[in-house]
């Protein structure tokens, strides 16, 4: 069941605190945040599916998503996971089709729903708006590609790649270093291309080492170049 946050004032605040605003004209802000609808969901939660029209764009303020689809053979893929600061469903909006892909909840989220016709006017209306759009595209752009070049690498190296693809989106520094929240291995066996019990081994193998320390919630990489070096 979806929530309201109980204060209009705290939505308002929570979503112009969003990455995408910051730098923005206050009153092109305060009019593209003006209708949006901030819902709190469950963990698991189908929040669109494929195929389904871009009526809104989505902010998330607190939480994790998985962005998915299906290869041929009817497999799940996670194609992306996304956290706080990130959007999602900006595509459909503007190429005016469908949505392509499911998003689904990996833990409880809060999301702001802006409508789609609100986001399309603040493009066209501010151009720093579209070049963080842009920005936005790039870096996703980069990630996938790295993560294509390492398809064909050992199963060290695209775990510590995935890993480090988290960070670079989500993690949060801390005197351990960089935490990120620890996710199923079945998650990480989609995002890598390697299978559950691969992963499961890998990570063993990295905590060992000491590359890095998981609690139940969260895993933390002390030192983000030691991982990388591995790559090389």
């Amino acid at each position: 069941m979806d929530d309201r946050f109980s204060s209009r004032d705290n939505a308002d605040l929570t979503i112009r605190s969003a990455p995408f605003f910051q730098g923005l004209p206050e009153a092109a802000v305060e009019k593209a945040t003006s209708h949006v609808v901030m819902r709190s969901h469950p963990a698991n939660q189908v929040i669109l599916l494929e195929n389904d029209w871009g009526s809104s764009v989505y902010f998330i303020l607190s939480g994790w998503v998985k962005i998915r689809t299906y290869n041929l053979d009817g497999k799940e893929v996670t194609l992306n996971i996304l956290g706080k600061g990130e959007l999602f469903g900006e595509m459909a909006p503007l190429d005016e089709v469908p949505r392509s892909t499911d998003v689904i909840t990996l833990a409880p989220t809060v999301i702001g729903n802006m409508p789609a016709q609100d986001f399309v006017n603040l493009l066209n209306t501010e151009p720093q708006s579209g070049i963080r759009l842009a920005q936005l595209m790039a870096r996703r752009l980069r990630q996938v590609n790295r993560r294509l070049r390492l398809r064909e690498s050992d199963s060290v190296s695209r775990v510590a790649d995935i890993l480090l693809f988290l960070a670079d989106g989500q993690g949060k520094k801390s005197q351990q270093g960089t935490e990120i929240p620890n996710l199923p291995h079945r998650e990480l066996s989609s995002l890598s291309g390697l299978a559950r019990e691969t992963v499961t081994r890998v990570l063993s193998k990295l905590e060992k080492k000491g590359l890095i320390t998981r609690e139940k919630d969260t895993l933390c990489i002390p030192d983000t170049h030691a991982l990388e070096r591995l790559m090389i």
